[in-house]
């Protein structure tokens, strides 16, 4: 057998890994990890006796560190060239398996209640019409929220005249509420929870998830494109597995159609491969903002504890 290092949020369709099983004749064993950042702590932790073969769901926030940390052993996917542009990583030492969009979220039928306009830019939330309407996530304990700062780094460069640090600042005088994570965000604070916050930090599939499960003609909620950053998910072999050639035999799987196609109704996600059919929900219902935001990892890597601690610094005051 094989053994997968998995975040907690990773979910295929039962059955879906036996296929692996019955083209190699070896199982895939799945071991959660906790939340990304625990599951790479893990990997690195253990790289001399590594607890798995393959490890998944390393994102764009976390891959520097676990890149120089030397976890992972270069692999060229078979279906590599079928990868959305812009995934692959310079020298494949991880393959991309499937990303996603964090942006702000609006709920349509309150903003049209408050008889408030949709915003267009981040700059809109620091202005009057928009105070105590939105809900974010501390970037240190979740990753939407992580993402939610770096969309805003990005957009108001360190050193520009406005930065990010002076957005912020402006953002918590115009009454944003920071919670713990995307479930207090999303399922209490928000108002189609029964909150009080129309405007959330959640994800592009949002809307389409809404539709699904709600049993929706229509998207109740929908995304400001100008805040979106890119999660790019990955999936590596890990240095020091003992099955190295079915740890490769793995990745590839992962990136069959089959597989890709499985991926976005069971976490949400959309496929890394262009050759993978979306969903029809996600086909009528999502929206691919045209320039998401995106930070190279060495540069995530670089500065990210730093900004977390300098953004703290700023909620706090």
């Amino acid at each position: 057998q094989i053994t997968l290092l998995t975040h907690d949020s990773f979910a295929l369709s039962d059955g879906t890994l036996d296929a692996f099983a019955e083209e190699t004749g070896v199982a895939v064993v799945q071991l959660p990890g906790g939340d990304t950042g625990s599951m790479v702590n893990q990997a690195i932790l253990t790289r001399d006796n590594p607890i798995a073969d393959v490890l998944f769901g390393v994102d764009n926030t976390f891959l520097g560190r676990a890149i120089e940390e030397g976890i992972f052993v270069p692999h060229t996917a078979a279906e590599i060239d079928s990868v959305v542009p812009g995934l692959r990583v310079e020298g494949d030492i991880v393959t991309p398996v499937d990303f996603g969009d964090v942006c702000i979220n609006y709920d349509i039928a309150a903003m049209e209640g408050l008889g408030i306009a949709i915003p267009t830019s981040l700059e809109d939330l620091t202005e009057e019409p928009y105070r105590d309407l939105l809900v974010a996530q501390d970037p240190a304990t979740s990753s939407p929220g992580l993402a939610f700062l770096l969309a805003t780094i990005a957009t108001f460069p360190e050193g520009s005249d406005y930065d990010w640090k002076d957005y912020w600042s402006d953002l918590f005088a115009n009454g944003v509420r920071v919670v713990s994570g995307w479930e207090q965000a999303y399922n209490v604070e928000f108002t189609r929870a029964g909150g009080d916050r129309p405007l959330v930090v959640s994800y592009a599939s949002s809307p389409p998830a809404e539709v699904l499960f709600g049993e929706l003609e229509s998207a109740p909620t929908g995304i400001l494109e100008d805040s979106c950053f890119r999660q790019v998910e990955y999936v590596g072999v890990l240095a020091g597995t003992e099955f190295e050639d079915t740890a490769r035999q793995l990745v590839d799987f992962l990136l069959t159609r089959p597989v890709q196609e499985d991926i976005p109704l069971n976490m949400f996600v959309y496929p890394a491969v262009t050759t993978a059919e979306l969903p029809q929900v996600f086909v009528e219902h999502t929206t691919f903002p045209d320039e998401p935001v995106v930070i190279e990892p060495a540069d995530i890597d670089a500065n990210r504890q730093r900004w977390i601690e300098e953004w703290t610094a700023i909620a706090r005051s």
